[in-house]
């Protein structure tokens, strides 16, 4: 059964004064508590309710004393592609070029706030680091017109603005030294005429209920742009400009790093900046984004992680053509026996997979007499050692990437910690609730909710990805190849590691890969081995994701981990079944080496993670299938 999730929405739209004249009632906040649950499947929490219930009276009231009580209103409207809404979106026709206007409003009930780098704040009485609010609402500005295509030739059609309703000028006012344009602009609760001549020179007050309502349709009914993906953007990114538009707490992470460089220059301080996130929520557009900014600085830095496919494929596209840029791209292994601080930032991607130490068996003998854990020697390497991870993606035994370890690590060795948490969702369409599905599916991160339907937790209007379960190999494969041909993008077939994996067979020229992974009369190959013999025609393991050839056979969690395609199929095997309501993981149907030598409370963790991550690879979509009848029945139920 197949479900999709549609385009990004409001949860309320209509005119400015009916909405005043809601909210005046008391019912206007009600109504998007309710809406909430209906479109985005879930209860919003009771902080933001309040902030509703005092912030939209406000502006709705500015609004209509601005004369543009005909103004179309859309609130809480869904970003394409991401997690993050629009607090309120004003529509309505430009007064001097007659056509659609549109303005992002930011709302904050901050009555303080004061800078802590340019465009990173402390608010009083909030915990952590804060963006600006006019580089909040400017990258949403710049983030839905890079997505619309429709804009292209009109950017300037949409508009910032950042409204403080309850803070004087007065103790606001370093908030006041930034850079302001058409995309953002502050006011405060003493600039209430500013913001009516702003709003007027933006919005015609005559243009009509009518043409009101039309620039509100000709809004929603944008057509987006997917995502482009990581791969696409990486050399250019690295070797030329700024590729990426990032968003709130991305903003805030990529300004912590770049200010830490700055002081560990300037006063030889040390800090760890460290950026938890899941699947998609923007690590790697992070860690690309910085690494090109430093590089392009010239300062020494490198981007390193504990996966030899993804490092191989950054080398082979980000570096593309530049072999200065190839050797950016490190393992974590790399720097056994490093010297402290050689390195003014190391950008650790995938931080999940750090080991107890980085020995193998080709570290060399005078490097073994010095090595140390792994941890320590990457918070040592660098004046500002970066880590970006998500600890639901620890697949492997020994794998220790945690907060609580980097912590403890960086205050050992006497640096300040930063942590930033990133709640945006770039992959998997941009749904806001998938990835809550899959761990309340797989019953991760501390959910105490049970497995829910997704059609019952997405909502019907919320649309953006496709989710099926279906009844065979056979028809996973045909639903992964019918979207790729029907939509075009990439698509692959992945895994749980319940098969044996042979080494493959014949003479050079025409070796070939051997049908391990046998379900009934379906049988497919895993990918090639990451140090087996060459294939023809069949991609090197580092580049199963990415290759043209990848697709025919099965990826494990080991080559799809780091990686991202359209459409993306998951075969659940005998390791992990449902029983009477609960998950059973089972050793003996595992065919991991390593997973099978942990504990049975980390083996079943490991199990879980490894399917979380098969889970969240797909950016458009993704179909799953079980062979074991009983969990197949559970994973139809939930896909429905």
């Amino acid at each position: 059964m197949t479900h999709v999730q549609g385009d990004p929405l409001a949860l309320i739209r209509g005119s400015a004064s009916d909405l005043l004249a809601e909210a005046r009632a008391g019912h206007l906040h009600i109504r998007l508590q309710e809406q909430a649950g209906y479109v985005i499947g879930t209860r919003v929490g009771i902080g933001e309710v309040n902030s509703w219930q005092r912030s939209l009276p406000i502006l709705l009231q500015q609004v209509a004393d601005a004369g543009l009580g005909e103004t179309e209103v859309l609130l809480e409207h869904q970003l394409p592609h991401s997690r993050q809404r629009i607090d309120v979106v004003l529509c309505g026709i430009h007064p001097r070029t007659a056509e659609s206007s549109f303005v992002f409003v930011e709302l904050k009930q901050w009555s303080k706030a004061e800078l802590y780098l340019a465009e990173v704040l402390n608010v009083p009485g909030l915990p952590g680091r804060h963006l600006h609010p006019v580089e909040q609402v400017r990258g949403y500005c710049q983030y839905f017109a890079d997505h619309t295509p429709a804009l292209i030739e009109r950017p300037r059609a949409v508009h910032g603005v950042a409204y403080l309703h309850n803070a004087r000028r007065a103790d606001v006012a370093s908030l006041f030294d930034h850079q302001v344009d058409g995309y953002g602009r502050l006011f405060t609760m003493d600039d209430n005429a500013k913001l009516a001549d702003h709003l007027r020179s933006l919005l015609d007050p005559g243009a009509g209920r009518v043409a009101d309502i039309a620039a509100g349709d000709e809004f929603l009914n944008f057509e987006h742009r997917p995502t482009k993906p990581l791969l696409t953007l990486a050399a250019q990114e690295i070797q030329d400009r700024e590729q990426f538009v990032l968003l709130d707490e991305q903003k805030v992470a990529y300004e912590l790093v770049l200010n830490a460089v700055e002081r560990s220059r300037a006063a030889h301080t040390r800090t760890v900046v460290v950026v938890e996130g899941g699947p998609g929520s923007g690590k790697s557009v992070i860690a690309l984004s910085l690494l090109g900014e430093l590089a392009r600085r010239g300062l020494a830095v490198h981007h390193a992680t504990g996966s030899k496919a993804f490092t191989q494929t950054m080398r082979k596209y980000a570096g593309r053509g530049n072999q200065r840029v190839k050797g950016l791209f490190k393992y974590f292994n790399s720097y056994v026996g490093s010297r402290p601080r050689e390195l003014d930032v190391v950008i650790c991607d995938e931080a999940h997979r750090i080991r107890e130490n980085g020995i193998n068996r080709f570290t060399k003998k005078e490097q073994r007499e010095r090595a140390g854990r792994q941890i320590d020697e990457l918070v040592n390497v660098a004046n500002v050692p970066v880590f970006l991870l998500d600890e639901n993606q620890i697949v492997r035994p020994g794998e220790m990437g945690s907060l609580t370890e980097i912590t403890a690590a960086a205050q050992a060795l006497g640096c300040e910690v930063e942590v930033v948490r990133l709640y945006d969702q770039m992959r998997c369409g941009g749904s806001v609730w998938y990835d809550t599905w899959v761990a309340r599916l797989l019953g991760l991160g501390g959910t105490a909710e049970p497995p829910i339907p997704w059609s019952k937790l997405a909502g019907p209007l919320d649309q953006g990805i496709t989710l099926a379960g279906v009844s065979s190999p056979e028809a996973l494969e045909g639903w992964v190849l019918n979207q790729q041909a029907a939509h075009s993008g990439v698509a692959r077939i992945t895994a749980g590691y319940c098969w044996r994996w042979s080494d493959p067979v014949g003479e050079e020229g025409e070796r070939r890969l051997v049908d391990d992974v046998r379900i009934g009369s379906w049988e497919r190959p895993w990918n090639a081995k990451s140090e087996g013999k060459r294939v023809p025609d069949v991609p090197e393991s580092d580049y199963w994701a990415t290759d043209t050839r990848g697709f025919g056979q099965v990826g494990c969690i080991y080559t799809a981990q780091g990686f991202e395609y359209d459409w993306s199929g998951v075969i659940f095997g005998p390791d992990l079944v449902r029983r009477d309501g609960m998950w059973v993981p089972s050793r003996s149907d595992s065919k991991d080496p390593a997973v099978k030598r942990a504990d049975d409370l980390h083996f079943a963790a490991l199990i879980k993670n490894t399917y979380k991550v098969l889970l969240t690879r797909g950016m458009r979509g993704t179909a799953v299938y079980s062979t074991d009848p009983e969990t197949q029945a559970f994973l139809e139920e939930m896909t429905s």
